[in-house]
């Protein structure tokens, strides 16, 4: 597939339209492309269907089907060529074969190239239609749900959750009304395969595949109903899809091109001191090049030859309370005991510490 010639902005207009495609601090919405490979079944089709209802309208279906291999050099030509043609950073592949039936393919690039993708298997499908339920609106933000946390520390299932995240982003925005939120995708493990009770996971990349546990990807509509408190109750209906998936193959972003991804631009002057607000309250306070506010504190030097380390007084005092309440020692006994330390003191020259 030949690959686009670079384009020379010749004016004004077309100069902003590149600008409006170049990466950014703060991307927009990714656009999705759904691709049908050269050979899908029905379950396959049904996934990406409801899968784009759920990502429009920033969804682009692709009708016919395409021979494309996403992990060989050429699968990921083509890809960087449909991206850099539709302004589309997100793909979802579908292919379906006799060693990998129903295989769905997460494919995210950044700056016109592929960053990395991720292998899903269906092992089972209940499509939306099937659910008689109410549907939430198209364009709407879902909130997300990650119910375990090996999506956060385990490397593959963490690569699982960010593809996820960025295929349902939504425009970022500061604020959004209770009744902006329509629908929550719950993301679960279910239970562990036999085979890892013999061969349990080490945490690595590398870790088979055949160990983990199914992704368990659920949708919900969110129903809000009145109650006595401000705060409304709330009900999560079934919506579809419900979808059971298997880890398959991966690849690992390029060390380089993440970095460029992840690289955030050094503040202006200006924007620092508009962030830390009056000048007399920015003492004892940056912000670093990540855009991070640190702060200093001054605290005065102690005196630790003041410390006091042995409370003997306090154990004594505690010692006295507890034979004043034991209510088989008469009250006559108290000045006898002084008497005999006292006697102690006067006798021998040095006195031994009394064990308490």
């Amino acid at each position: 597939m030949a690959m686009l010639r670079p384009i020379v902005p010749r004016n004004a207009r077309s100069k902003r339209a590149l600008e409006a495609r170049a990466p950014k601090e703060v991307e927009d919405e990714r656009t999705a492309i759904f691709v049908r490979g050269s050979h899908t079944g029905q379950v396959l089709n049904g996934v990406m269907k409801d899968l784009m209802a759920l990502k429009r309208p920033h969804a682009i279906s692709f009708s016919k089907k395409n021979v494309i291999h996403p992990f060989e050099p050429e699968g990921m030509t083509s890809l960087e060529f449909w991206s850099a043609k539709n302004d589309a950073t997100f793909f979802v592949v579908g292919t379906s074969t006799k060693k990998r039936p129903d295989n769905l393919t997460l494919v995210r690039t950044f700056d016109g190239k592929v960053l990395d993708m991720c292998e899903l298997g269906v092992q089972r499908f209940v499509p939306m239609e099937e659910y008689k339920t109410k549907k939430s609106t198209p364009g709407y933000k879902p909130l997300m749900h990650f119910a375990s946390p090996l999506f956060d520390t385990h490397p593959r299932l963490a690569q699982v959750r960010s593809l996820l995240l960025c295929l349902f982003n939504a425009e970022a925005i500061d604020t959004i009304a209770l009744r902006g939120i329509e629908h929550v995708i719950s993301v679960q493990l279910g239970p562990l395969p036999p085979s890892s009770t013999t061969t349990p996971l080490s945490g690595s990349i590398d870790d088979d595949p055949s160990l983990f546990p199914p992704i368990l990807l659920r949708t919900y509509t969110i129903a809000l109903k009145s109650s006595n408190t401000k705060i409304p109750y709330v009900d999560l209906v079934p919506m579809g899809p419900s979808l059971d998936l298997v880890l398959r193959r991966h690849m690992q972003p390029d060390p380089v091109l993440l970095a460029a991804s992840l690289k955030r631009p050094k503040l202006a002057k200006r924007d620092v001191e508009s962030g830390l607000g009056d000048k007399k309250k920015m003492r004892n306070k940056e912000v670093d090049e990540m855009g991070d506010l640190r702060g200093r504190i001054h605290i005065a030097k102690q005196d630790l030859s003041k410390l006091q380390t042995r409370k003997v007084k306090a154990l004594k005092r505690g010692l006295e309370n507890v034979q004043d309440d034991d209510s088989d020692v008469s009250m006559d006994s108290t000045p006898l005991l002084d008497q005999e330390d006292n006697q102690m003191d006067v006798d021998s020259p040095r006195k031994k510490r009394r064990k308490v």
